[in-house]
């Protein structure tokens, strides 16, 4: 998975490091890892969150605790979302099961009633 510094973060999106270095105290999930010396790398999903927040913020004119809300807020939807698919697929599995037993039990019937 890439990793990104700060230095590559600043470049990507114009934002500058003290401003995201401000941003990971207010945001709970801007998270970058600290390599072994100490230096940030950011995931991904980091820079996503980054994104976001600059849209949020310079385009949507959100206050940065707006903007934080707005991302805990979606945030909180995508992990529901998240669980309704796990469920949907469980229940497509459970689904899946019966009409195999269903299937399972049809033929038995038709080769009890063949012998007959």
């Amino acid at each position: 998975m890439a990793t990104f510094s700060i230095g590559e973060i600043e470049k990507l999106t114009g934002i500058k490091a003290h401003i995201l270095r401000y941003w990971e105290e207010v945001v709970p999930s801007l998270t970058p890892q600290k390599d072994l010396g100490g230096r940030r790398t950011y995931s991904q999903r980091d820079v996503q969150i980054i994104l976001r927040l600059k849209h949020l913020i310079q385009e949507k004119k959100f206050t940065i605790e707006g903007a934080r809300n707005q991302l805990i807020s979606e945030m909180d939807m995508s992990e529901s979302v998240a669980d309704l698919v796990q469920n949907i697929n469980q229940i497509k599995g459970d689904l899946l099961d019966l009409y195999k037993l269903i299937q399972n039990r049809k033929s038995q019937y038709q080769e009890n009633s063949n012998e007959q």
